[in-house]
């Protein structure tokens, strides 16, 4: 048997298979969902929601922020204001409009460009407050 100073190294190779083994078994059989999962996706599959979910949901998320009183906290407002951007984007992505809220911090220009992207939205036809 091996010794490496008094320690046998079949010790540390048993240790290692011990350590390692799951993790890689693990992997590999993630790897294989992953990959069954993918050629498993129909083709036809839409890629965005339906453009009258995303017009509901920009409506009731507008009113939200309309209603928000004087005590409300400022992170409800931050996080709804948040949800907002993310809905206009989904809205852009579906009808093909140009924006920049995903790059641009919080701010007077972020407040700009959503006004922006929310008259070119109606401009393309999505029924928006």
């Amino acid at each position: 048997m091996a010794e490496l100073d008094g320690f046998p190294l079949t010790n540390l190779l048993i240790y290692a298979v011990v350590a390692v083994a799951p993790t890689l078994v693990f992997w590999i059989a993630l790897s294989a969902m992953a990959a069954t999962r993918r050629r498993r996706r129909p083709a036809g599959e839409p890629v965005h929601r339906p453009i009258q979910e995303l017009a509901a949901d920009l409506r009731r998320v507008h009113r939200l922020l309309l209603d928000f009183g004087p005590g409300t906290p400022a992170a409800r407002r931050k996080g709804t204001r948040q949800a907002y951007d993310a809905l206009l984007i989904q809205a852009c992505a579906a009808v093909e409009v140009e924006h920049e809220l995903a790059v641009l911090p919080e701010g007077v220009d972020r407040e700009v460009e959503r006004l922006r992207v929310e008259e070119a939205l109606r401009g393309a036809g999505l029924a928006i407050p």
